[in-house]
């Protein structure tokens, strides 16, 4: 590992970290990002909850999702057992990346330790789809624990309780799915550390440069703020 290569890692993590950090959080000097933009549709999702007696549909919504999470959670899954099969081919990998003409250092530890940090970001990336798909279950379960329209104006102050529970969670829930897609989007610019650090670098910003466009500059962001007070 040469000091090129630490200083390529720390570059991934902190703008990974960066990056989190500002589109999960309101902050005065930045827009809102499309995650915050989604959190005000997800609890006003919830609140028309309340006005219809019909949970079967919002329960039917959320199985949409978990299905989705379970989906990404089960990829991770299978991105791990790929990079311990890659461990096995080590000298097979070795061979093909010393053949590519772009001066790459075929170091068996080095190469091993860059596909240990790959296993690290697919298990974080498992934990919080994981998380997110028993998040989504809570979330089902406070759907149903919302009151009837009819109830619901006998005891509103209980009922908004429940709305606003359901919606934290919901909210919660969509947190832990994102962080967990990060981190596979992450991982792609992370494959560039395997041919050298200079294209780790180049990788890892144009992920970055993706992500934050989709998050401010997207033509989704604008149709999601439209008519919405952020």
């Amino acid at each position: 590992m040469s000091e090129l290569d630490i200083i390529a890692a720390l570059i991934c993590f902190l703008a990974w970290a960066v990056f989190s950090w500002a589109t999960d959080r309101e902050h005065g000097f930045l827009p809102a990002s499309l995650t915050l933009v989604m959190n005000v549709h997800r609890a006003a999702w919830m609140e028309n909850c309340l006005r219809r007696d019909l949970k079967m549909i919002d329960t039917s919504i959320m199985a949409g999702l978990q299905q989705g999470t379970g989906f990404f959670a089960s990829t991770a899954l299978l991105a791990i057992g790929g990079c311990f099969a890659l461990l096995g081919a080590t000298d097979q990998v070795l061979g093909v990346l010393s053949d590519i003409p772009l001066g790459v250092a075929a170091d068996r530890q080095a190469f091993e330790l860059k596909v240990a940090g790959l296993i690290v970001i697919f298990c974080y990336s498992f934990f919080k789809f994981g998380w997110s798909y028993r998040l989504f279950n809570y979330c089902q379960i406070l759907v149903g624990a919302i009151p009837m329209v009819e109830d619901a104006e006998g005891d509103r102050d209980r009922a908004d309780q429940c709305v606003k529970r359901a919606a934290a969670i919901n909210i919660l829930a969509g947190k832990h799915f994102n962080a967990g897609f990060r981190a596979i989007f992450i991982s792609l610019g992370y494959i560039g550390w395997f041919i050298g650090p200079v294209v780790f670098l180049f990788t890892t910003l144009l992920v970055m440069l993706v992500l934050i466009r989709r998050q401010y500059f997207s033509a989704a962001r604008r149709a999601l703020t439209s008519g919405v007070d952020i």
